[in-house]
């Protein structure tokens, strides 16, 4: 038996006579003090497997039966995760509780205190529909302690509120007229879910060349046959412009999965991929490890995003564990970027992937030109971080009514803080890291650890007052700079700290899309994969910062990041866009590729 504990074993417990129970059964078990859920598993691991006298086993309380049961791919896909990380098993989710609502008992007399609010309440109910109680109360202008008296009284009866059946995408929906490049990677895209084995394809699309689409036909020869499909994304905030897009194709948006979700969506998402219910699921990486009944198809887009990989408690890199769960369950896996990995690349031209190459955007629109602003020649005035040369760029942009993006890869106001008096730089007290000021919050925070505290008004180490100063640009600063220089643009700043909320960020990127922002502030989360129609020009603040990092990849990711925030430029724009990148080197091989294009 597998419990969701923190120990790396499985427990052994008798199965009493009339229940059954296989391998990827749920059951209620004693746990200590507790009952607890628990999932049946085929072999036993860590301390488990040692002969266990019958009298000193427990007994099973019940198996539950409404839970469809974990498949053997699934428990095969968690041993391989085991094995590939050195880490216990992944826990399984416990099924949420069912809703119950409250409607009119209509053989039941009249209450024997009659309130103004209980009458109000009555005639609502009256119509026989089934209410949640908050929902009820709410029509009838009263407190849920009023719908509790009703149903204590016997006027009202609580029933169980059915779960609604989810919407069914219909793959015939929306036919999609393809270019002559985008037909040939149709095809084989199609090919490979025909075939249902095992292959992994690496769809490589500049920026804007519609490989959503491309691989929307795969999903739809998928659902076809009967099957489940998987997409997964980096970024959680990318699933509102990919749930219109999918909408559109299929009719019906897809089931979500991302830590955005409260426990009864999650739960509710996690039944639909067991009993089969939902047909395409979208969601971040943890999506991958859903007991699905029959998956047929995992399309993994942004492959090169390092969002995929997860360093904290279970480690694990998502893209790999899709490959690895393709080739347990023999069904196709597609990797899709602008910008691919190397590791794929790699891959791709040994012949262990497939490679399809959209070389051209879809809509006819030109790549934007790319050039770089050498810092030294055309520095910024004192004080400031945009230089002349973009400056004059944003402003014939703004001119021309259309969008331009400030890009810099550094949440708050500024990394540094400093004391002008003796020199001091404030550090967190818990792992060293220095304290990034957040003046929007008033505080200062540690980006590695979560350490916090408020802006200290004089020195820690000398007590100096008023001699701290803010060393260096965060996107706060960047956006004060934008608001002295275009006091009439409308500015749209993204980053995770200023919008926490994944609703808040939806309505931002909705205003963008729609044009009711002029200049467009971001971190990396404005690299991953949106489509701004009316942005035609993009600049980086900062293209050196991510090469100064002690990291093998660090020329890798730098060249992602910049490609795919410059891509967001021109997509839909009768001229080119363009994208200027500042920096302080612009001979690097990295600032050289970005401008060819060569990669």
């Amino acid at each position: 038996m597998l419990l969701p504990v923190a120990l790396d074993q499985t427990y052994d417990y008798l199965l009493p006579d009339g229940l059954e129970a296989r391998p990827g059964s749920f059951v209620l078990v004693p746990f200590g003090p507790q009952q607890r859920i628990g999932v049946v598993w085929d072999a036993p691991f860590g301390e488990a497997g040692k002969p266990v006298a019958d009298k000193k086993l427990k007994v099973i309380t019940a198996t539950l039966a409404d839970v469809p049961p974990l498949p053997t791919l699934s428990l095969r896909f968690a041993e391989c995760m085991v094995v590939r990380m050195m880490m216990g098993p992944p826990t399984v989710f416990e099924p949420g509780k069912p809703r119950f609502g409250v409607t009119c008992n209509t053989d039941a007399r009249e209450p024997p205190r009659m309130t103004p609010a209980r009458k109000r309440a009555l005639e609502i109910a009256a119509d026989g529909l089934v209410r949640a109680k908050v929902a009820l109360a709410a029509e009838a202008g009263c407190s849920t302690g009023v719908i509790d008296g009703l149903v204590e009284a016997g006027t009202l009866v609580e029933v169980a509120i059915p779960e609604r059946r989810l919407p069914v995408p219909n793959p015939a929906h929306c036919k999609v007229q393809f270019s002559d490049a985008q037909a040939l990677a149709v095809h084989t895209m199609r090919a490979a879910a025909d075939a249902q084995s095992f292959s992994v394809t690496l769809l490589d699309g500049v920026t804007g060349s519609g490989k959503t689409e491309v691989y929307f036909e795969a999903v739809a020869r998928t659902l076809e046959r009967g099957r489940q499909a998987l997409i997964m994304l980096p970024e959680i905030a990318l699933t509102s412009q990919f749930m219109d897009r999918f909408t559109a194709r299929f009719g019906c948006a897809p089931v979500e999965w991302h830590s955005a979700l409260s426990p009864g969506e999650r739960a509710r998402a996690w039944r639909a991929a067991a009993n089969g219910e939902a047909r395409v699921i979208v969601g971040a990486r943890s999506a991958l490890f859903l007991p699905f009944m029959d998956l047929g198809l995992i399309v993994v887009d942004e492959e090169h995003d390092a969002g995929f990989k997860q360093e904290d408690r279970v480690h694990y890199q998502a893209r790999d564990m899709g490959v690895v769960r393709g080739s347990l369950a023999k069904h196709p896996v597609i990797l899709a970027s602008a910008t691919p990995s190397i590791e794929s690349h790699v891959n791709a031209r040994s012949g262990r992937y497939g490679y399809v190459h959209l070389p051209g955007r879809y809509s006819g629109a030109e790549l934007p030109d790319v050039e770089t602003i050498d810092l030294r020649q055309h520095p910024p005035e004192r004080g400031k971080w945009l230089s002349p040369v973009l400056v004059a760029a944003m402003t014939e942009t703004l001119s021309k009514k259309q969008q331009a993006l400030l890009f810099l890869n550094r949440r708050g106001y500024a990394p540094l803080t400093l004391c002008r008096s003796c020199g001091h730089r404030i550090d967190c007290p818990q792992c060293t890291a220095w304290l990034v000021e957040h003046r929007y919050r008033h505080r200062l925070n540690c980006h590695h650890c979560g350490f916090s505290l408020p802006i200290p008004e004089k020195c820690p180490k000398c007590g100096e007052p008023d001699a701290l100063v803010a060393c260096g640009p965060g996107v706060e600063r960047i956006a004060e700079e934008v608001a002295e220089r275009f006091p009439d643009a409308r500015v749209a700043l993204l980053s995770s700290d200023l919008v926490p909320s994944l609703i808040e960020m939806r309505e931002i990127i909705k205003k963008i899309e729609a044009g009711e922002a002029d200049i467009i502030i971001g971190t990396q989360m404005v690299a991953k994969g949106h489509h701004f129609p009316q942005l035609a020009n993009v600049g980086i603040v900062d293209g050196d910062l991510g090469l100064g990092q002690a990291d093998p990849r660090a020329a890798e990711r730098t060249f992602q990041l910049m490609h795919q925030v410059t891509g967001r430029a021109g997509r839909e724009l009768a001229a080119a866009g363009r994208g200027y990148v500042q920096t302080y080197m612009p001979e690097h091989p990295v600032m050289q590729a970005i401008i060819s294009g060569d990669r």
